[in-house]
């Protein structure tokens, strides 16, 4: 799976949202000002040859429909990300951001709670 430029994880975080959408669809959930159509039109080809999105004609349109979920795109890429910045350790991820104050101690307790909940079930 090819890493996506910031851009295009925008368009593509919109088409995960909006799940089957024209390039109209995409630029309105934009805040103004919007992006141009072309602009937005030149990046969905762009994800179209990265084989993450489907183009379907419809009449004189085309609808587009996520090819790669979104959980599947964040799980490679945020193992990737671990992996290159903090040793292929999760807890050293955690760490850096209780260190820099960028996640509180009630959020660490959800978590674990998550990770607890999650060996229940599973």
């Amino acid at each position: 799976m090819e890493k996506l430029t910031i851009q295009e994880e925008e368009v593509m975080r919109h088409i995960w949202a909006l799940g089957r959408c024209c390039i109209k669809d995409i630029v309105e959930r934009y805040p103004e000002p919007r992006p141009p159509y072309t602009t937005i039109a030149s990046v969905v080809t762009n994800l179209k040859r990265k084989d993450y999105v489907r183009a379907i004609r419809v009449g004189n349109t085309y609808l587009y429909t996520p090819l790669v979920e979104e959980s599947e795109y964040k799980r490679t890429f945020m193992t990737g990300f671990v992996n290159h910045y903090f040793k292929n350790s999760f807890k050293e991820m955690v760490s850096f951001f209780a260190k820099e104050q960028k996640i509180s101690a009630d959020e660490l307790k959800d978590i674990i709670h998550m990770i607890e909940k999650g060996k229940e079930e599973g």
